[in-house]
């Protein structure tokens, strides 16, 4: 079955020529357009479990460049450290987004937790009512390198997230838009172009109207299984039925990603880009798959067909782009994996998959390693993975606080490692294949001193740090295994030869690849990442 109701260009209609051009053979000159796509949670495993029924998008990507096995090599796999590597070639411990948010104890407001896109400085505001920024990114993107380079480069971003949009765009651009729950906006004071105009307009309908079950189609009746979560909560069987007006819904559904999908075209075919005097590049980052993945998990109805129906609307975005006439080359990769919910993968084979006990009680542990250490309540604040300690400490009671607190979290059952500070800065910087990276070196990759903790925590595998599962939050990712860490990278131009490659790649390494296709030099040292060989038949195509 087509997913016609939810692919891309069903919620907007673009005036495309009736005489509508073929996209050249790739010529030895670089592609006027770079698109580059994150699918948000898109594992290297999801990759591999549904390829051989893409048709569309997904399908097509496959005839170019697969690199199956590339690696968000850092040990944080979350949205923000992820999109932070994509475009910019380094990973978080040069981009300095080391999570999705981190604790600033000296921070002036009363809230010391910081978001990754925030401006904290502004009044008033807080981690999680805040004002969109790009401050903390320390390194520029390829788009503000390509902009450097020729002023008359356009930089866009879109996504479903303003983390994503601003992580892949970067500091310099020339339209930067996020949903942000009800409609696509973007910095205070921006103008809003008639694409989006044209897009939120288009969105509001969708939502005012309820939307019944997706039809369940042949590819996916196999991942139809209600698994119990808990008491009045299952997964696994569902369709996506709406309610009128129930934005929250949308945003776990296919049609969220169209409506992203749907934006991104519109921009490119009003800004005309690929059309200009030099190479343009959009960045687009399709959040669907990660809301899915948390609230519904990996393996039932509602990932497959989210999959199906995102491969279907691709599609339809190649089309609209081939229609164009420009030449352009598309990369899609992800910020990260996921795993699925604990239930399911026992039921599944997976007999160690288990949720984190709630008797590993952080608050407890603080309160005991403050009362052993002398040290003042509020001394000791977990935040995910990383633990920060309070500067005003000196250095004996750090010391002997460190000490206590790696003792009792080693004590936990479902604690693999904990490593302190200084175990971490005295570790070399990672190098080699990134499936060889021992722990450490997966932290150390991840660590930016001003910015991470003064402990990191790992648990052992499959242990997923959600004690109380809810509707919405069921599954999560964001740990240091390979199923959180490998994600695909496909690259495609028309004309070029396919061929895949399953060693071990760095999405560090997009950015110098799309550099050197585009003839773009990048001074020595400049990022982490490496060229790719996207020509295996020449000698080489990295300059």
């Amino acid at each position: 079955m087509r997913f016609a109701a939810l692919a891309a260009l069903s919620f907007i209609a673009l005036a495309v020529p009736s005489s509508a051009q073929q996209t050249p053979a790739s010529p030895a000159k670089p592609p006027r357009l770079l698109v580059v796509i994150s699918v948000d949670q898109f594992s290297a495993d999801l990759f591999s479990e549904y390829r051989a029924r893409f048709t569309g998008g997904l399908a097509r990507l496959q005839q170019g460049g697969v690199f199956p096995s590339g690696y968000q090599s850092h040990s944080a796999t979350e949205t923000c450290p992820g999109h932070s590597t994509i475009l910019t070639g380094d990973h978080p411990a040069r981009t300095g987004i080391v999570a999705n948010d981190w604790i600033d104890l000296n921070a002036a407001r009363a809230d010391k937790t910081v978001y990754c896109a925030e401006d904290e400085s502004v009044a008033g505001s807080t981690s999680s009512d805040y004002t969109v920024s790009d401050k903390h990114l320390l390194v520029p993107t390829l788009g503000e390198r390509m902009k450097a380079a020729n002023p008359a480069t356009r930089v866009v971003s879109v996504a479903g997230k303003d983390r994503a949009a601003v992580m892949m765009g970067g500091h310099k651009v020339d339209e930067l838009w996020w949903w942000d729950g009800k409609r696509f906006r973007s910095y205070a004071g921006r103008a809003e172009p008639g694409a989006v105009t044209r897009t939120n307009r288009a969105v509001t309908a969708r939502l005012a109207e309820a939307q019944p079950a997706t039809p369940m189609i042949d590819a996916c009746a196999d991942r139809s299984r209600a698994i119990a979560v808990k008491d009045g909560l299952v997964m696994g069987a569902g369709r996506f039925a709406r309610a009128a007006g129930d934005a929250k819904a949308f945003r776990y559904s296919p049609e969220f990603d169209a409506a992203v999908l749907a934006l991104s075209t519109a921009l490119i075919y009003d800004m005309k880009l690929g059309q200009g005097p030099t190479t343009d590049i959009i960045s687009i980052g399709a959040s669907a798959t990660d809301y899915i993945g948390h609230g519904y998990g990996t393996q039932g109805s509602e990932m497959c067909l989210q999959l199906m129906a995102l491969d279907a609307s691709l599609g339809d975005f190649m089309t609209r782009l081939d229609a164009t006439g420009v030449d352009y080359m598309v990369v899609l990769t992800a910020d990260h994996g996921g795993l699925d919910m604990a239930e399911r993968s026992r039921m599944e084979g997976a007999p160690d998959a288990q949720r984190i006990a709630k008797s590993f009680d952080r608050d407890a542990i603080a309160k005991a390693a403050n009362a052993a250490a002398g040290t003042p309540e509020g001394s000791v604040v977990f935040n995910g993975s990383e633990i920060y300690l309070d500067g005003k400490l000196t250095g004996a009671q750090r010391a002997k606080l460190t000490g206590l607190l790696v003792a009792a979290i080693a004590r936990q059952p479902q604690v693999a490692d904990v490593f302190t500070r200084a175990q971490i800065e005295a570790a070399p910087v990672p190098a080699g294949p990134p499936e060889s990276w021992s722990i450490i070196d997966r932290v150390k990759a991840n660590h930016y001193a001003p910015r991470s903790g003064d402990l990191y925590v790992v648990l052992k595998p499959r242990v997923t740090p959600i004690a109380d599962p809810g509707p919405g939050y069921v599954a999560t990712h964001g740990s240091v295994w390979d199923y959180d860490r490998r994600v695909p990278m496909l690259f495609w131009r028309k004309g070029m030869a396919g061929f895949e490659q399953p060693l071990g790649v760095e999405t560090v390494d997009i950015a110098p690849t799309l550099a050197s296709v585009i003839g773009l030099t990048l001074p020595a040292g400049a990022v982490d990442g490496r060229c790719l060989d996207l020509d295996p038949g020449a000698t080489t195509t990295c300059r």
